[in-house]
């Protein structure tokens, strides 16, 4: 019965790699609660219905406060524990921080709605002595990323935000896992601006193998995980002993805007 499966939810739910890591949740015997900031949400919700899992749909930007908190309470009052959490929370910008607005700018950095949503699951689930938390991060979280000069320190944050709260939460049967994405086939650099980028030209990982690492990793108990090709997770190598420099000028030469 699908009052028997586990539930997780999943933030971002509505498109892209957040899409892709509920129907994880779903084909692997969850049912899943899920947002976005879009009508699509609920049409999304079918789709995991017919994977065989019990869908929860709430529309609301995760990015906000009003938005966590209205999902959160949306979550809590389906009547059931919390058991794995996937915090997708995130856009993209691209362009010179010199020319993008400062409102664009602080729209970008989503580490509030990280924070918040953590802290109420983390609330949650420690008390009930188990759970599991997936939070989004990045490839650019180890690398300086001019002309996407807000994003890489927010993915940084959220990494290390990551690896610090799974030590904190060591013994509490609440584990906390990182996927850091390398570039992957979604609309993410389009929709920030990036179109005529080489990055967004260039070879991408497919989402849908890259949500299967993102929750391998989390149902083992991985502290993090790069998600991609072993060509992406190379780079990850590669970028702990290159220097800061060395990095900001190639990724420069992948995000500048071509005209």
């Amino acid at each position: 019965m699908t009052s028997q499966r586990p539930l997780a939810l999943v933030t971002g739910g509505s498109s892209g790699i957040g899409l892709e890591l509920a129907k994880q949740f779903a084909r692997n015997g969850f049912d899943v609660a899920i947002t976005g900031s879009s009508d699509k949400v609920h049409d999304d919700a079918a789709e995991l219905r017919d994977l065989g899992a019990e869908a929860y749909p709430h529309k609301a930007d995760a990015a906000t406060y009003e938005g966590v908190e209205g999902f959160w309470t949306f979550v809590m009052d389906l009547g059931r524990p919390v058991q794995a959490a996937a915090l997708n929370v995130g856009i993209g910008q691209g362009g010179a921080f010199v020319d993008n607005d400062l409102k664009d700018e602080f729209r970008l950095i989503a580490i509030t709605g990280t924070v918040h949503l953590a802290k109420r699951v983390v609330q949650h689930m420690v008390p009930n002595g188990r759970g599991r938390i997936l939070i989004t991060s990045s490839v650019s979280a180890t690398l300086p990323t001019p002309f996407e000069t807000v994003y890489g320190p927010s993915k940084a944050f959220g990494f290390m935000f990551a690896e610090s709260l799974r030590e904190e939460l060591r013994d509490t049967g609440v584990t906390v896992t990182a996927l850091l994405l390398g570039a992957t086939d979604s609309q993410f650099h389009k929709n920030a601006g990036m179109g005529t980028s080489a990055i967004d030209h260039g070879q991408k990982n497919d989402r849908t193998e890259v949500a299967r690492q993102g929750f391998e990793a989390l149902m083992n108990d991985v502290d993090h995980v790069v998600g991609g090709d072993t060509e992406t997770k190379q780079q990850v190598v590669d970028n702990r002993r290159t220097p800061e420099p060395e990095k900001a000028a190639r990724h420069a030469k992948l995000t500048h805007l071509q005209g």
